[in-house]
């Protein structure tokens, strides 16, 4: 098994923008123009595309060599990562080792026990006009990858992609979230000693650099994050023609049947919408409900969340906080635009914004669960909330059995050609 490289160059793209004159051994513009000249971050993507056509990361020993990597980078920095996220968003130990780690881990086994047989030729049948030919498809990797990653999970949404790049044969650039500070730079300092760097480099950037980082020409941009930055990726993606998949927020509602087990919905929602403080794209963020159920549910909830997070959720160890100053005040706003029924307490210093539920002072027809979540109780057709439009929802939670249907994030970043 590989060991950890030591003492990387600085125009890795470790922790800092290369500099201008940084060819990283690549030349200063691409063989083939792939680099845009006088950008920052054009030495780097050209050696990078270097590595890629000398075909250096397509052999399968070399994608297993750099998968075992990652599986001992989150091993043996598995406190260091707890660390981050807690300084950063305050992660319960629990919530990190199972969103930031298991969940990566179990990715990684996932493609190490499959990656042989997804590297095999796949046969296809042949029609009158190719009876005399060989036809199959085999998968080709893309070449030098993007992957943009996002704050609320920010190891996750970065190393679960650059699996897939891995295996599929490409490099990758990976410029993880600059709102979670801590963690930022922990993987622009630690990351790149376990990776190759000829074919792997971290940028820690800000929106300025990113700007220019996205100038260059990519082979595919992998984003996560929200659709007015997603429109930007596009954007500079669309100017070379690259692919690209977005993965944006959207709503999750929750329906609630009549004829359901109200405190397994209370728990199970309850869990759903405060893990992470509610920060999870596919959290659920309004129900769809009777007026009778709203009544039984608002007492299950209460049970729910005492249970979870004792009486006092503020001083609970099992709840995190907001990212930052931005979204804590976005969604106190939020809260200030019903009747609170449960909690709702915030603190602006630590960024907590506790558990609650509330109802219009209108007394109308919509409700909602702090770090809200909206409600909208015996909706109607043009009730709010049902509104779907100008996209389905990316995610519905149903409870009458409580299953959970929603679109799976593809990080297999490569491309089938037919031979």
């Amino acid at each position: 098994m590989q060991q950890p490289l030591e003492q990387q160059p600085l125009g890795s793209g470790a922790g800092r923008a290369p500099d201008d004159d940084d060819d990283g051994g690549g030349g200063k513009g691409s063989m083939d123009g792939n680099a845009v000249s006088g950008n920052p971050y054009a030495g780097l993507v050209s050696r990078l595309r270097a590595a890629w056509l000398s075909g250096k990361t397509r052999p399968m020993e070399y994608r297993v060599a750099q998968l075992e990597a990652l599986g001992r980078f989150l091993d043996e920095k598995k406190q260091d990562i707890l660390d981050a996220t807690a300084l950063d968003m305050g992660k319960p130990p629990f919530e990190a080792e199972f969103s930031e780690i298991l969940l990566c881990k179990n990715e990684l086994h996932e493609t190490l026990n499959n990656l042989s047989h997804w590297m095999k030729d796949e046969q296809v049948d042949r029609n009158l006009a190719t009876q005399l030919d060989s036809a199959f498809i085999r998968r080709d990797p893309y070449g030098v990858v993007l992957i943009i990653g996002s704050w609320n999970y920010p190891i996750y949404v970065f190393l679960v992609p650059l699996i897939g790049a891995i295996a599929a044969g490409n490099c990758a650039i990976i410029k993880p979230s600059e709102m979670t500070k801590n963690t930022e730079t922990f993987v622009g300092e630690v990351l790149p000693s376990y990776l190759d760097t000829d074919c792997f480099a971290v940028v820690t950037a800000g929106t300025e650099e990113t700007t220019r980082l996205l100038e260059n020409k990519f082979d595919y941009i992998f984003f996560t994050g929200s659709p007015s930055v997603g429109r930007i990726v596009m954007t500079a993606a669309a100017k070379h023609l690259t692919p690209v998949t977005l993965e944006l927020g959207g709503k999750n509602p929750c329906y609630v049947s009549d004829t359901c087990n109200v405190q397994n919905v209370a728990r199970r929602v309850a869990w759903g919408r405060f893990f992470n403080a509610g920060q999870t794209c596919v959290a659920p963020d309004y129900v769809l409900c009777s007026l009778e159920m709203q009544e039984k549910l608002l007492v299950a909830l209460r049970e729910a969340i005492t249970e979870f997070y004792g009486p006092n959720p503020q001083e609970s160890p099992d709840f995190a906080r907001i990212v930052g100053d931005k979204h804590f005040q976005r969604v106190q706003a939020l809260l200030r635009s019903g009747r609170v029924a449960i909690g709702g307490q915030t603190d602006a210093q630590t960024h907590y914004i506790g558990e609650a539920w509330g109802v219009p002072p209108s007394g109308g027809q919509r409700c909602w669960v702090g770090v809200p979540l909206d409600m909208v109780c015996d909706p109607q057709p043009g009730s709010p909330g049902l509104d779907l439009s100008p996209q389905p929802p990316r995610c519905w939670w149903t409870c009458s059995r409580m299953t959970l249907s929603c679109r799976r994030r593809s990080s297999g970043l490569s491309c089938p050609s037919s031979q």
